[in-house]
């Protein structure tokens, strides 16, 4: 019976570790083919092509706020099982992307042009910002939260990231905390604040 026992011990401890090392590894699943073939569709050259960003070409800038074109699997479906995606990001002057995670992926961020801070925190609390100028490369570890700033007050930046996921997922930290329906006094609690100052944050983030 001992012997037993102790040899459903080692196999239920070999079981939990493939499980940990699975999710170690876990991200996109692969898939068993060349690529996802549309369930009612054509596959030829176009739905290997995304158009999307043509407005980039001689489109105008936006003046105000920070833009962002994805090309995922939700917009490019041809994407879907290759575990890769990518974002155009152009920033007017003195505009900012919020803190915000990629739950399911790594962000790699060039800067095609003009100059931008960029920066995350890690699990404990350490805060690495940088300034890039064109030309520059940054990593920004998966799932971790992080931003982006274009503080010139007079040039635009355009950055473009590249992901690790087909669906890297965006969790706007701003967003997620005052636009959804957490209840105010749980968020006065949580930032030391009042309700009304709390309700002012909601408001100011309204559609």
């Amino acid at each position: 019976m001992a012997s037993r026992t102790s040899s459903l011990k080692y196999f239920s401890l070999l079981i939990c570790s493939l499980a940990i090392v699975q999710m170690t590894l876990a991200g996109d699943p692969d898939i068993l083919s060349d690529f996802v073939a549309p369930p009612n569709g054509t596959v030829d050259a176009n739905f290997f092509t995304y158009t999307g960003m043509r407005v980039l070409v001689g489109g105008d800038e936006p003046k105000t706020f920070h833009t962002v074109l994805n090309a995922t699997s939700a917009e490019f479906p041809a994407l879907n099982g290759q575990s890769v995606s990518y974002a155009v990001h152009i920033f007017p002057a003195g505009t900012a992307n919020p803190p915000h995670t990629h739950p399911r992926s790594a962000e790699l961020l060039f800067l095609v042009d003009g100059s931008l801070e960029v920066g995350f925190v890690d699990t404990k609390n350490n805060l690495f910002t940088q300034t890039l100028q064109a030309g520059d490369l940054f990593v920004i570890p998966k799932g971790l939260v992080h931003f982006q700033y274009n503080a010139d007050s007079e040039n635009p930046a355009i950055a473009i990231s590249a992901f690790g996921s087909s669906s890297a997922g965006t969790v706007s930290i701003p967003t997620t905390l005052f636009a959804t329906y957490i209840d105010d006094n749980v968020l006065a609690l949580s930032f030391k604040t009042d309700v009304a100052t709390i309700q002012k944050l909601k408001a100011g983030l309204a559609p």
